[in-house]
């Protein structure tokens, strides 16, 4: 084991790709009607996607040994011993800094990376299964992420449970509905080379594409509805705006795909990450600040 051992495995963290994920953080934040202090919000997402989001990046990796291109990695390096060494650093680092900062975070935050483990863990290895792999992804990154980050910086029971804060949560879960699949679609060979039937290789690289078309109209759908509810119809205009070259995107590669499948690939998945997660936490940034 050497510095450069661990330099070579670092990448299998995807750091990078863990951004991806950060509009549940911020619509999370977003959704609260109370103040919350501004170092702590900042502490939470350093430590979701700094070190928790990492930690299980590269647990899945672990056990994936993924020969082709992974999310955040075209060409991922070879997986060794000093990939699990840096996975259980970030892990304690990821729990010591949760309890650190709220004993409740603490106990999410352990729960979030048990779960992860879960579904990489060759002995569980939740991916095999295609509906339920996909429930736990929607629930955890979705609603679970989103009470977390709020459970972090520091909120009230009130808050939470409030009616309209809970159907939020429920709307980033439908927004990971149809999004999770789009994020499988390039991997179906390597998938089910493995014996992982995920939910796209299921549904197939069409039916990939009309379900995450229903799934995000549902949850805009919604969104819009709570919006209302909460006479918060400015916001839902913040919203539309920013996310209008996400649906343009979407279109334009679902129309591609229809053409010719070839082109559900990984620089057209990630291209599609990139826009998704900048134009979605534009959004709920613009609704944060908005006095």
């Amino acid at each position: 084991m050497s510095v450069a051992a661990y330099r070579r495995a670092l990448p299998l963290l995807r750091i990078p790709f863990s951004v991806y994920l950060m509009p549940v953080y911020w619509f999370g934040l977003s959704a609260l009607r109370e103040p919350f202090s501004v170092g702590r919000a900042l502490a939470v997402f350093l430590l979701i996607h700094g070190l928790v989001y990492p930690a299980s990046n590269g647990y899945n990796s672990y056990y994936d040994r993924d020969e082709g291109s992974i999310g955040g990695l075209k060409h991922p390096p070879k997986v060794s011993q000093e990939l699990i060494h840096l996975v259980w650093l970030f892990d304690a680092a990821a729990v010591a800094g949760a309890f650190w900062l709220r004993w409740e975070f603490g106990v999410l935050v352990v729960v979030y990376l048990l779960v992860s483990k879960a579904y990489s863990y060759e002995g569980i290895r939740l991916k095999k299964y295609p509906l339920l792999s996909t429930g736990v992804v929607i629930l955890f990154q979705g609603a679970f992420t989103f009470w977390m980050t709020q459970v972090g910086v520091g909120a009230t029971s009130q808050a939470l449970f409030e009616p309209t804060n809970c159907l939020l949560a429920l709307v980033s879960s439908i927004f990971l509905c149809g999004s999770y699949p789009l994020t499988q679609v390039y991997q179906h060979a390597e998938d089910a080379r493995r014996g992982d039937y995920t939910l796209s290789l299921r549904l197939g690289i069409r039916g990939t594409f009309v379900f995450a078309g229903v799934s995000l109209l549902l949850g805009a759908a919604l969104l819009a509805v709570v919006y209302w509810w909460r006479a918060e119809l400015l916001h839902l205009l913040l919203f539309v705006v920013a996310t209008g070259p996400v649906v343009a995107l979407f279109s334009r590669w679902a129309y591609q795909v229809w053409a010719s499948p070839e082109a559900a690939d990984f620089e057209h998945t990630m291209q599609m990450n990139q826009v998704s997660s900048l134009c979605m936490s534009a959004a709920f940034i613009a609704i944060l600040l908005w006095p």
